[in-house]
């Protein structure tokens, strides 16, 4: 069901702002000598105003990553601001510690969808009628597909029944 209001969502459904990063080590020593200075971090990025969640994850061979939610994008930027998390990317940045990174910060649109006990709105659990509208589209695909026939529109097998037209094609 569509939403704009995720005030009985978990914390991080009412994150505004999300940053994504990930930085390739340049071995086991580096990683360690990282530990403790990410372990600062994370603890200060957890107290920060706005702080909704994170994640740590690790990709083969050397490279950890973080996913971080904040209520705003400004929340989010102004603790990239922080002294502790400048002096980790001043660290991060010399060549002798890590060979390579990249970060991507994605904003929320306002609305979303929510089901069940976190649906503000009532505990209601549902499907929406139709999938947002992509590219030229006036109006999403249903989200319930219609039962198949074995002879639909043209007695083309695999039809969805009375539309004619096939529902993975593009439009």
């Amino acid at each position: 069901m569509r939403t704009d209001d995720f005030s009985r969502a978990p914390r991080i459904a009412q994150a505004g702002a999300m940053f994504v990063g990930g930085t390739r080590y340049t071995g086991p020593l580096a990683w360690t000598r990282h530990a403790r200075r990410y372990r600062t971090m994370i603890r200060q990025m957890e107290r920060f105003r706005g702080y909704c969640g994170h994640r740590t994850y690790w990709q083969p061979p050397w490279t950890l990553g973080t996913v971080a939610w904040f209520e705003t994008m400004d929340d989010l930027m102004l603790f990239a601001r922080t002294g502790v998390h400048r002096e980790l990317m001043e660290w991060v940045v010399d060549r002798k510690h890590a060979t390579g990174g990249w970060i991507r910060v994605y904003e929320a649109s306002p609305h979303g969808y929510s089901n069940g006990v976190w649906r503000a709105e009532g505990d209601v659990m549902a499907t929406i009628e139709t999938f947002t509208p992509i590219g030229r589209e006036v109006e999403g695909p249903p989200v319930v597909r219609r039962r198949r026939t074995t002879s639909g529109a043209g007695g083309e097998p695999g039809v969805e029944a009375g539309t004619g037209t096939d529902p993975g094609a593009a439009p």
